[in-house]
């Protein structure tokens, strides 16, 4: 039970901000601890429910994927989904829901704005693992988190150039072989159309999955990862 009756107030607020009722059964001391930053305390802080949040929005993003474009291939969800549980989109998301005034967070932390994507994100997850958490199923979370998801798989379907392959490939590659791909870009020497500046390779091992070119580094990166995704799906397709 959370001790002190300012901060369950708080909490409640931010309930409510969620669409929730404050009536909702909330374990608010859970609540409380997803919302104090390592930077706090090195022992009680969000860490721990940030792992349980982050298997939480993967499923929840995998259900709607799969409710909403039920005849979609595994490739197009994997990608899809790679970008709707990214740092960028969830630290949107917990602005667009006003989490981080709630948040305690040391000034050493606050004063580094590089860093603030990555605990925005990570609080946000460390709330859905609290909310998981307080009634073991998606019932506070689901009724106010899937409309928001549910824009952002569209808007990524829609817009292909935001598909972050690079994402996709390494959730492949872990859960597959439980390694990560690797990288090599080296300057187009011969180049004639900016688009195809840098030369991009990934590897896994000593296999060459793929290869793109890009405008930057990054952008041959994503176009080699992009090869290499598409051709294992096809592979798989044809080893079923």
């Amino acid at each position: 039970m959370l001790e002190d009756p300012r901060r369950k107030q708080q909490l409640e607020r931010l309930i409510v901000k969620l669409g929730l009722p404050a009536s909702a059964p909330v374990d608010w001391q859970l609540l409380d601890t997803a919302l104090i930053h390592p930077s706090i305390s090195a022992t009680q802080n969000y860490e721990q429910l940030e792992f349980v949040g982050d298997a939480v929005i993967r499923l929840i993003a995998a259900e709607i994927l799969l409710e909403t474009y039920p005849h979609e291939p595994v490739g197009e969800f994997a990608a899809v989904r790679s970008i709707m549980v990214s740092d960028r989109v969830l630290a949107n998301l917990a602005e667009y829901y006003g989490i981080e005034p709630y948040l305690i967070i040391g000034t050493n932390a606050t004063g580094n704005p590089i860093g603030r994507q990555s605990w925005l994100a990570d609080a946000f997850e460390a709330v859905l693992g609290a909310l998981y958490l307080s009634t073991r199923n998606m019932d506070l979370i689901r009724p106010w988190l899937d409309r928001k998801l549910k824009d952002q798989a569209e808007t990524v379907r829609n817009d292909p150039a935001r598909e972050n392959y690079k994402d996709a490939l390494q959730e492949w590659t872990q859960g597959k072989h439980k390694i990560l791909p690797t990288y090599k870009v080296a300057e187009n020497s011969s180049f004639q159309n900016p688009e195809n500046r840098f030369l991009a390779k990934v590897w896994l091992h000593d296999q060459l999955l793929g290869e793109g070119f890009g405008r930057s580094k990054k952008r041959a990166e994503q176009a080699a990862a992009k090869q290499a995704f598409f051709g294992l799906e096809e592979q798989k397709t044809s080893d079923s």
